[in-house]
């Protein structure tokens, strides 16, 4: 099973619940392919379809009908193996209160059946940074170390994939950094990523490819290159040498100028930079510093629900 292409790969997955007699279609005929040894961002507003993807791929949901493989493995054909593959991230800081980190560690590993000598809970505290609280009750730990803990359990049985659901939800900046910075290094180790996450900056900072969903379907997948060259809008700021009066030449730019900086608008894909200092040169307009602004994964994602929320 070594020579799979993407850890995780959904074809035509759907899930309908059933709540109160009626009918939640969670996910409608959605694909997903995430390469493996990537870190792969799925964005979506709440409700979806996002955690209960995750969970099909956990085995805490059945689907309705479609095809998943992990690793190459059908879901179907070896749910066992194929949950040994993974490692799950839960968004709920769901540990028990009454045991230490190095026992809940201990305690997740022989639940995966894993040997006594094979067992790197030493190593996982300390790449964790939690050496110190390893024999402190759970309870007494900060909500960034509980985070790290979960992150923890999810490696006890050196899985391929991590599977991260909102990880830095309802943690400091400070934390979030870190967490971020411990992401990296997994994948850096060859793990496979696939994180669900409401900060696109988290999404930004992180990801290599990222796929957006809205009510159960995949709107848009590719690179975060690929996304972000779908937005157009650029703006450019001048620090001129002077005050000016503003050329109606750059009327087209939505033009602002205060306190020695000329503020303009435009799209990249209509209008090259370098037709906006030809104006500035014809009515001498000097500066002496430039910047330009593009838009971010946020302005992306903003732009493609919009739009499939309009055609619905």
């Amino acid at each position: 099973m070594s020579d799979y292409k993407y850890s995780i790969e959904a074809k035509n997955v759907n899930k309908t619940f059933y709540k109160k007699n009626q009918e939640v279609k969670a996910l409608i005929d959605f694909s997903i392919s995430i390469k493996r040894g990537t870190i792969h961002g799925l964005l979506g507003p709440n409700g979806a379809g996002k955690s209960t993807f995750i969970n099909i791929l956990g085995g805490l949901v059945k689907k309705n009908s479609g095809e998943v493989n992990i690793c190459g493995i059908n879901i179907d054909q070896n749910i066992k193996l194929s949950k040994f593959k993974i490692g799950i991230v839960p968004q709920e800081l769901n540990i028990d209160p009454f045991f230490s980190p190095a026992e809940l560690l201990e305690l997740q590993a022989g639940l995966y059946g894993v040997p006594k000598k094979k067992r790197k809970t030493d190593e996982i505290l300390e790449n964790l940074k939690l050496t110190e609280q390893r024999n402190a009750y759970a309870r007494t730990l900060s909500g960034g170390m509980r985070r790290r803990l979960l992150i923890g359990k999810a490696l006890v049985h050196d899985p391929e994939i991590i599977i991260l659901d909102e990880p830095t939800a309802g943690v400091d900046i400070d934390i979030r950094t870190s967490v971020w910075n411990y992401i990296k290094n997994i994948s850096k180790q060859g793990k496979t990523i696939c994180l669900t996450t409401h900060y696109l900056e988290e999404a930004e900072n992180l990801c290599d490819n990222i796929s957006i969903i809205n009510f159960g379907k995949k709107i848009i997948e590719g690179s975060k290159s690929e996304l972000l060259s779908i937005i157009s809008k650029k703006s450019v700021s001048f620090v001129l040498n002077k005050d000016i009066s503003i050329p109606k030449d750059l009327d087209d730019y939505n033009p602002t100028y205060s306190d020695g900086i000329l503020k303009l608008n435009y799209d990249k894909n209509q209008t090259n930079i370098k037709e906006i200092i030809d104006i500035l040169d014809k009515n001498k307009i000097e500066f002496k510093e430039i910047n330009t602004v593009e838009g971010d994964l946020e302005d992306v994602f903003l732009k493609v629900i919009n739009n499939k929320n309009a055609k619905a």
